[in-house]
């Protein structure tokens, strides 16, 4: 997966400025995940916010402004991705996707769940075997309508 020239200079003052993704959460008031998704350019940032994120990383008003232009969403390659965290997604996909499917066809009928009306969460869950991550994901369920 290439990252774009603006997302390698957004983690780079990120990098700089010492500044995790929750502590832009705190500052906008806006979820970490859905923070780094404006930073990888997969989400599109308000003017207010993308004055915020600006300020903390100590941008330019020429890559703040281009926080506000609509992107260009699905950064992967069609390839199965390589990156080993990326890919145990991929692989969940693989083989508990139509599990999933079956499930929420089985509670809500024929539809799908939203990736637009969406939530997601990342927690760390401490377990004495190992801390676990624990993804939440929440979206609208979208009834296929007759015609």
């Amino acid at each position: 997966m290439a990252i774009s020239e603006i997302t390698e200079k957004l983690l780079a003052a990120k990098k700089a400025q010492g500044i995790s993704f929750a502590d832009l959460e705190k500052l906008l008031g806006r979820d970490e995940v859905w923070i780094a998704a404006v930073i990888y350019r997969q989400a599109t940032a308000s003017v207010d916010e993308a004055e915020k994120i600006g300020s903390a990383l100590g941008l330019d008003s020429q890559t703040v402004a281009i926080l506000c232009e609509p992107s260009l969403k699905g950064s992967l390659d069609a390839a199965v991705p390589v990156d080993p965290l990326i890919y145990r997604f991929y692989e969940i996909m693989q083989v508990y996707g139509m599990p999933l499917k079956a499930v929420i066809h089985e509670k809500f009928g024929d539809g799908i769940m939203s990736a637009i009306d969406f939530t997601l969460d990342v927690e760390k869950e401490a377990d004495p075997k190992g801390d676990r991550v624990k993804i939440i994901m929440s979206g609208k369920f979208l009834a296929y309508k007759k015609w």
